[in-house]
């Protein structure tokens, strides 16, 4: 753990405002006082621990209003769960790259002036971004769908390379292949009978189909599971929804994952505070001597 700023003044006028510049493995913090004064920097790790440390430090300055995030659905998420368990307001800041694209192409990313800038977003009111909730039905739906269109990419290169086999197989094994569906031609090469190792190309290609049709059986076993447990999350998440005409489970599922959007606290959750609001001054006020 780093720390940057070595005066640390207490901050009683105000709220502290947040602002977390996500990386896979170190974040890195800058706070801000209601006024829009830099107070101090850490970086931690991305852990339980380094997410308490982070917290903790930041309240060492005052209450903290509000926090700005940059990438809450990926290197950002478990810090933002944490802080939303802890009732810290969170919002998104888009990354400097992706808000002023081009704009600091020639110059080195710096992580702290992006907390900074994450931070001052939010005092400005540019933050509006609510991250998507990730302790939920929908994050149970999206994680469970994901796994199922990996197991789906999975079986369809399983498939083809059943076909590929079948195509370059010798003669004899190919004429008894011709014809059959992928379904049947899984079922067909799952039941080969062969010996303990394969003694010439006939033999190994009998092997390397079942291998695969074996792997094809095991991955619609693993689609078939997921999507069993998918079909009663969704039932329960949005049964209105797959009550709709040409509605299927995984239409409802990706209509819940790309338009639900809710606060740490969930449905119903109080409208942001000032401070998350942008009410305050985004940049320190001029020094009058």
């Amino acid at each position: 753990m780093k720390t940057i700023g070595a005066e640390r003044q207490q901050t009683t006028k105000g709220w502290v405002i947040l602002g977390v510049d996500t990386h896979l493995d170190l974040h890195v913090g800058v706070a801000l006082d209601h006024l829009g004064r830099r107070l101090g920097e850490l970086s931690v790790p991305t852990t339980a621990k380094g997410y308490y440390d982070l917290l903790r430090w930041a309240e060492g300055f005052g209450p903290v209003g509000c926090a700005g995030i940059e990438g809450t659905s990926s290197y950002g998420a478990g810090l933002a769960r944490h802080l939303g368990a802890k009732g810290i307001e969170v919002l998104e800041v888009e990354r400097p790259e992706r808000r002023r694209r081009g704009s600091r192409r020639n110059l080195k990313k710096s992580d702290p002036a992006d907390a900074e800038a994450a931070a001052r977003a939010v005092l400005a009111g540019e933050a509006s971004g609510v991250p998507k909730s990730a302790d939920g039905q929908v994050e149970m739906i999206r994680t469970l769908r994901s796994a199922r269109r990996s197991a789906i990419k999975a079986r369809t290169q399983a498939a083809n390379q059943l076909q590929s086999l079948r195509l370059t197989a010798p003669e004899e094994l190919r004429h008894r292949l011709r014809g059959l569906s992928t379904k049947e031609l899984v079922r067909v090469a799952a039941r080969f009978r062969l010996g303990d190792a394969p003694r010439d190309v006939p033999a190994a290609t009998r092997f390397a189909l079942r291998s695969v049709a074996h792997r094809y059986e095991a991955l619609s076993e693993e689609i078939a599971e997921l999507e069993a447990h998918l079909d009663g999350l969704v039932a329960q998440a949005a049964p209105e929804l797959l009550s709709l005409p040409g509605i299927g489970t995984d239409n409802a599922a990706t209509l819940l994952i790309v338009a639900l959007r809710t606060t740490p606290g969930g449905w119903g959750a109080k409208p942001p505070s000032p401070v998350c609001a942008g009410s305050l001054p985004s940049r320190p006020p001029p020094a009058r001597w």
